[in-house]
């Protein structure tokens, strides 16, 4: 069984009476329990996030993080150890709003700025990659009834592959899935997710993060290294 650490603030649920509605054990229970009968799972919040140590890190095989209105509150050296950690061969998912989280902008080494606009607009997450194993199971699209709404331009680096485009009710389209290699590792990133939307009981994301988890998931964990070499091959 695959070991999985799930990382979410924990602080909507508990600002916001339409999120705690929602997700009255936090968006981190809602992927615990979607998730707890393929994974073995460990849950922090951002009060307890300074336990991702090396040591958790080098024991999770996939970490998922999401976060939103508390991102500079992570300690930036938890931030360079799951850096570290996917480069080392962990996998990691970024959902909705943790495009902005440090971790991620360090892997991506921009802004990861975007549009965006909450109004209950819905979303189409469109399959481009029907033949993917992220997309095993999915049909033609995704229907949410309401989502956040996320546009382009979207300022990451070139996606190794698009994997989902979004389309919104009000017109804007946004890149809404992509992987990414760096050094080891294998990163997804997912755009849906908003915590005052029940996206996350939607029975195809949950598939499309299931999907992703044995996709970004490498039984190869070993850091480049940058040796000294005294010796050529060949005198």
């Amino acid at each position: 069984m695959l070991k999985i650490t799930i990382y979410n603030e924990g602080v909507h649920e508990k600002l916001d009476h339409r999120a705690g509605e929602i997700y009255p054990k936090g968006i981190h229970g809602q992927l615990k329990s979607a998730l707890e009968d393929e994974f073995e799972i460990k849950v922090f919040t951002l009060e307890t996030v300074e336990g991702i140590t090396d040591e958790v890190l080098a024991d999770t095989d996939v970490l998922l993080w999401w976060g939103h209105i508390r991102h500079a509150q992570v300690p930036d050296e938890v931030a360079a150890r799951v850096r570290d950690a996917v480069h080392g061969g962990m996998g990691a998912i970024f959902l909705h709003s943790g495009h902005h989280s440090k971790p991620f902008k360090l892997l991506m080494g921009t802004s990861c700025n975007l549009t965006w606009r909450e109004d209950g607009d819905y979303e189409l997450v469109w399959n481009i990659k029907p033949g993917h194993p992220i997309t095993r199971g999915i049909g033609r699209f995704i229907k949410l009834d309401h989502e956040e709404t996320y546009g382009e331009p979207f300022a990451i680096p070139e996606p190794d592959e698009l994997i989902f485009i979004g389309s919104y009710e009000g017109g804007e389209v946004f890149r809404a899935g992509c992987t990414y290699r760096r050094e080891n590792g294998k990163i997804f990133y997912f755009q849906p997710g908003h915590e005052t939307y029940p996206t996350f009981y939607n029975e195809d994301v949950i598939k499309v993060i299931k999907n992703a988890i044995n996709w970004a998931y490498s039984p190869y964990r070993e850091k480049i290294g940058c040796p000294n070499v005294k010796k050529p091959l060949e005198e």
